[in-house]
């Protein structure tokens, strides 16, 4: 089940007393109805680095540092946080209207990190409707949802990332190619050809490093996954957290576990291992027979990371597309209008009969 916090944090304008929003590119709050502009004042320190094992063994795995309003999404599970300035809202995936009533109280590890979003929504809705525009046999309702200002909202994803300094001993084989000069039998007599072959020799050693920012996905949705096309962010523009970037997004809770996260930051920690091993052994080829991997001095972080998101139903399927809301690459399924399909079909085979009526 998705948690998601809406933290169109209630910060007031000091100048007629409307809400400011978070303005995409730049360290400043901005109210949308008398231009009033207030800095985001930046901390001299770092974003910190938490003590993985303190966590995991200390705090335990679903320890928190506050807690945050949830409203339940009655069609799609979603959850949303809501502040009181707002007057409704409607879920972030699906479009639903949520209900007040259903506020359940739930704790959370506040973030460390974020990288703030760098589009806003008016750019990132040309990007949209620039590739609406541009792909064959959209329904026309999809252009007109391409055009609607509500219909894509900024959504701060939830990731873990991991660091830690790795160590492997390894056993394997080296594989190095070499050719042989072979006679065969064809149809026109015979024929030389070079046979490759490989020599192996065996190999062993250790290799060692740092390895920086395991970007774990802490959002489980099983029919909305980010797209791997563009879930990539520079993370060397990670801000220290502040709740005044998250004013006018909505920001989604994590739903796996910083134990779970964990794990699977292991499994790609593995295949960096094995990178490093193959590297390391040489050849052409390799073979890894055993490695023992051992991490030390581990850390974690909390960060969010800038998605836009518009979600379309056409013919009872839900269809959802995304926009990095720092890079601006776009991803998603679409939807065909058969109408439009069948009428092309159709034209080309009247096009067919009459070139060969003429033909006659």
């Amino acid at each position: 089940m998705e948690e998601i916090l809406n933290s169109e944090a209630n910060k007031s304008c000091a100048n007629c007393g409307a809400e400011l929003k978070f303005k995409p590119g730049s360290n400043q709050l901005t109210c949308e109805y008398c231009g009033y502009e207030e800095f985001i004042e930046q901390t001299k320190s770092s974003f910190e680095e938490l003590e993985l094992e303190h966590y995991l063994k200390v705090v335990g795995e679903n320890a928190y540092t506050e807690s945050i309003d949830l409203l339940h999404c009655k069609n799609c599970g979603a959850n949303q946080h809501v502040e009181e300035n707002y007057k409704s809202l409607n879920c972030v995936y699906c479009g639903e209207p949520l209900i007040r009533e259903d506020i359940e109280k739930e704790g959370w590890i506040l973030p460390g990190a974020l990288v703030p979003f760098q589009l806003d929504g008016k750019k990132a809705r040309s990007i949209f409707k620039k590739w609406v525009s541009s792909i064959w046999f959209a329904p026309n309702n999809l252009k007109r949802a391409a055009l609607d200002p509500e219909g894509l909202r900024g959504l701060y994803v939830p990731y873990w990332t991991f660091d830690s300094n790795l160590y492997a001993e390894y056993q394997g084989q080296r594989g190095d190619y070499y050719y042989e000069t072979r006679k065969v039998r064809t149809k026109n007599g015979t024929q030389t050809r070079q046979v490759r072959k490989t020599r192996w020799s065996s190999a062993s050693g250790t290799v060692s490093g740092f390895v920086d920012d395991i970007l774990i996905n802490a959002s489980e949705k099983k029919r909305r996954e980010i797209p791997a096309k563009i879930a990539h962010w520079n993370l060397k523009e990670l801000a220290v957290f502040n709740s005044k970037y998250l004013a006018g997004f909505v920001t989604e809770k994590y739903t796996i576990s910083l134990k779970e996260g964990h794990h699977r930051s292991f499994q790609e920690a593995k295949d960096i291992a094995y990178n490093w091993i193959r590297r390391d052994i040489g050849g052409d080829t390799q073979r890894i027979g055993h490695a023992d991997i051992k991490l030390s001095d581990e850390t974690f972080k909390h960060i969010l990371l800038p998605v836009y998101i518009s979600s379309y139903r056409y013919s009872g399927k839900e269809y959802l597309f995304y926009i990095n809301g720092q890079t601006g690459a776009l991803s998603g399924s679409r939807p065909y209008s058969f109408w439009k399909i069948f009428f092309l079909v159709l034209f080309i085979l009247v096009v067919i009969v009459l070139i060969a009526i003429f033909a006659q």
